[in-house]
């Protein structure tokens, strides 16, 4: 297969009111995702997820690190260039009506990033294209053309979601970041998203890094997942892989919480309940980032931060329990 995002070294850090350090929403991240693939990006709110996408869409500059979008580092882009790169990858926001702008008709929105690839020369789409494919579009997730004068209020949360998914996929883009794109509709609605994200998938052969707190939806969606964990990388792994074999704690415990459809089966099983509260990033640490609320941890847990390192055949961890130091047992 062929890569086509690599993320190396990725950090996004946010200065402090009044000088007082910086804030680690991302503190230094490796991913690749393939063409057609969809990698899952898990964890609680506030793990650096949602940072984590917008500095590889360069929404928010990152601190350190490259972004390569089929070959081209985006970091080193600016102005046309990073416009022009950007094309091949577009995001869908968690929220269906803050994303989209009210004063704007559906067929408005839909057509605002070709307008905007049309003024600065890297689209030649004359207006009767233009409108035909806003139409094919709006038809495509499932939305009627004959309601592309209508405006953002007038639709339900998860039409407005299609909105949002018909213009992340006007300019042809290879890969969709989406974040939490389901997490704000009802459960129903949730199922019909997804469906409609994966009949795409299959048809345009795009890529996916999808956003989530709740695994279900990942396991649904994601051929690999990655856990995150106070802006790093706990654990990645195959999907089938992670929820069979879950190897940190913190990947463990979050599985505990998923429900599982059976009675007795939720009734026997034990739930792992996490204690204490996730560290402030604001401050730098020592040792493994999760080891104040981990039950199993070790003494140089405190004082060591462990390496994402593999642990089997496309699975990585980064847990002492797993890769001991020398001289640890």
């Amino acid at each position: 297969m062929t890569t086509l995002l690599e993320v190396r070294g990725l950090k996004l850090h946010f200065p402090v009111a009044h000088g007082q350090g910086v804030l680690r929403a991302v503190d230094g991240i490796d991913f690749t995702i393939q063409a057609g693939e969809t990698l899952g990006l898990v964890g609680e709110s506030g793990c650096g997820k949602s940072s984590a996408a917008r500095a590889v869409a360069q929404l928010h500059r990152p601190t350190a690190g490259q972004v390569l979008l089929k070959g081209r580092d985006l970091t080193q882009l600016r102005g046309r260039a990073l416009i022009a790169a950007r094309q091949d990858m577009q995001m869908v926001f968690q929220d269906p009506y803050a994303s989209l702008d009210p004063r704007m008709t559906a067929g408005d929105l839909i057509a605002e990033p070709l307008r905007i690839y049309n003024n600065r020369g890297l689209l030649r789409l004359a207006r009767p294209e233009l409108e035909r494919r806003v139409g094919e579009l709006m038809e495509r997730v499932g939305l009627s053309s004959r309601l592309r004068n209508r405006y953002p209020h007038e639709f339900s949360g998860g039409q407005r979601q299609r909105i949002g998914i018909a213009r992340a996929l006007a300019l042809r883009p290879a890969l969709l970041l989406c974040d939490e794109p389901v997490s704000a509709l009802d459960v129903s609605i949730q199922a019909q998203i997804l469906n409609l994200l994966k009949d795409l998938q299959a048809e345009f052969g795009l890529a996916y890094l999808f956003i989530a707190h709740d695994l279900a939806v990942v396991e649904y969606v994601a051929a690999r997942v990655a856990v995150m964990y106070l802006g790093t990388f706990a654990e990645v792994a195959d999907a089938a892989e992670l929820y069979r074999n879950p190897q940190h704690p913190y990947t463990q415990a979050l599985l505990s919480a998923v429900p599982i459809p059976d009675p007795q089966l939720e009734s026997a099983r034990q739930r792992i309940i996490l204690t204490g509260d996730v560290p402030s990033p604001d401050r730098e640490r020592a040792g493994c980032p999760f080891h104040d609320r981990c039950w199993l941890r070790l003494d140089v847990c405190a004082t060591q931060v462990p390496r994402l390192r593999e642990s089997g055949a496309g699975h990585q961890v980064a847990c002492f329990l797993h890769h001991p130091p020398e001289g640890v047992r």
